[in-house]
């Protein structure tokens, strides 16, 4: 068992390496990227990456109490869904009616794998992986069709 203090460390570390691992990588567009703060460019809208003990994801999620504007921007991103997952090679989970208590309702879209364990580090280049390929995949897609959904916000 860690103490708050290690799980803090262990984290830091962890996310600091997975930052430097990507400064390699490129968005689509050819800019510099913060892969870990991804830049949607769209209020509300986050791209999130998730790694604890019972396993990781990738996420995109619609947040904001404007509910018409989350339907709306989830409206599109169903019509996009043959698009998105062909980019990202396989099928994500489509939540629509997502629930947590520090950001409310939300919708999401999700690709995890379960069994690799963030606290082992046997699992680091494997989680490192898993996550580089779904920011790059994403970003093509992103790159693409990130207009519509920042039309569509404001």
């Amino acid at each position: 068992m860690y103490s708050k203090e290690e799980i803090k460390e262990i984290r830091t570390e962890f996310w600091n390496d997975f930052k430097k691992h990507m400064q390699q990588f490129r968005s689509s567009n050819g800019r510099r990227m913060n892969w870990l703060n991804y830049p949607s460019e769209v209020p509300n809208v986050y791209i999130r990456l998730h790694a604890d003990n019972r396993g990781i994801s990738f996420s995109f999620d619609i947040q904001g109490k404007d509910e018409g504007i989350r339907a709306i921007l989830w409206e599109q991103m169903t019509e996009l869904k043959v698009m998105l997952e062909s980019e990202m090679g396989d099928e994500g989970e489509w939540i629509a009616d997502a629930y947590s208590e520090t950001a409310g309702d939300f919708c999401s879209i999700r690709w995890s794998k379960e069994g690799l364990r963030f606290f082992n580090p046997n699992n680091k280049e494997e989680i490192f992986a898993f996550f580089e390929e779904r920011l790059l995949k994403f970003d093509i897609f992103y790159q693409e069709f990130k207009d519509i959904l920042i039309n569509l916000a404001s």
